[in-house]
């Protein structure tokens, strides 16, 4: 759709108030839709999941630091990457402004992935990031919260990502590895992003977002909300502001690099 060009300001504002009468009923929405996020039923996490941390090895529980409610962003960083997802790093680059904020309104935050906590560290030096990150390496937590799947359940169709099954993964082309890769407009999306991070497609998609919340109540911890794929949207900072730009998004594939590539690829 192209945009009316040489419109007076009177045609303008009248589009404008058309527009803010629908913007408020998404916002009267999005707030509906937190009330019904907070409403949702609890589940009792009684397994002993494990995390290694810069202050050592440490309990699901100990990551609320005292505080009552936990939030969580399963951040895509397998053992076999040598690089964070790029779509995960920038995500996380708007952490650092928002941990404190949460950590001093009663909510604990925490990146977690697989990969061992010396890798995490090193990713998170070099990207200049300060936000707490843990390691899940050889816990059930991923797993359990549907963000990890076996290359079995990948090739028996046995992954339910984002409350859906997906079909059979097709198996890998022989001698066909991402290390190898180089950029190719015929190249699919998701093997440019597996090339970013050192890994083939299967390995890369194995792994995967979103975001999760617990609640501490009497000493005990509650699995309240956790959402992935495009529900992570409105945490992903870039896209809020492409969606207010004269152009949108404006995408015509993986544009996005890790905030230290652009301009060396």
């Amino acid at each position: 759709m192209t945009a009316q060009l040489n419109a007076t300001r009177q045609q303008w504002l009248a589009a404008r108030l058309d527009l803010l009468e629908e913007e408020k009923e998404l916002t009267r929405q999005s707030d509906a839709l937190a009330t019904k996020r907070q409403q949702l039923p609890r589940v009792r996490i009684d397994k002993q999941y494990r995390f290694e941390t810069d202050g050592g090895n440490v309990s699901l529980k100990d990551l609320f630091g005292g505080r009552s409610q936990l939030l969580v962003y399963h951040f895509m960083f397998g053992p076999d990457y040598t690089a964070g997802c790029p779509s995960c790093s920038s995500i996380a680059d708007g952490f650092n402004g928002v941990f404190v904020h949460l950590e001093n309104h009663d909510v604990a935050f925490w990146a977690v992935s697989r990969a061992p906590l010396a890798k995490l560290e090193a990713f998170k030096q070099r990207m200049d990031w300060s936000f707490p990150w843990a390691s899940s390496f050889g816990s059930d937590f991923n797993g359990d919260f549907s963000v990890w799947f076996s290359a079995e359940q990948q090739h028996q169709g046995e992954v339910d990502y984002n409350y859906r099954r997906e079909p059979p993964a097709p198996e890998p082309l022989p001698d066909r590895t991402v290390q190898a890769w180089q950029p190719r407009d015929s190249e699919a999306p998701i093997t440019q992003i597996a090339a970013m991070t050192g890994t083939d497609v299967p390995t890369y998609t194995r792994d995967r977002p979103g975001v999760s919340a617990f609640e501490l109540i009497d000493g005990a911890v509650y699995h309240s909300y956790s959402s992935y794929a495009r529900g992570l949207d409105g945490l992903w900072g870039m896209y809020q502001w492409l969606d207010r730009a004269p152009k949108g998004r404006n995408e015509t594939g993986i544009w996005w690099r890790h905030h230290d590539r652009y301009g060396k690829e």
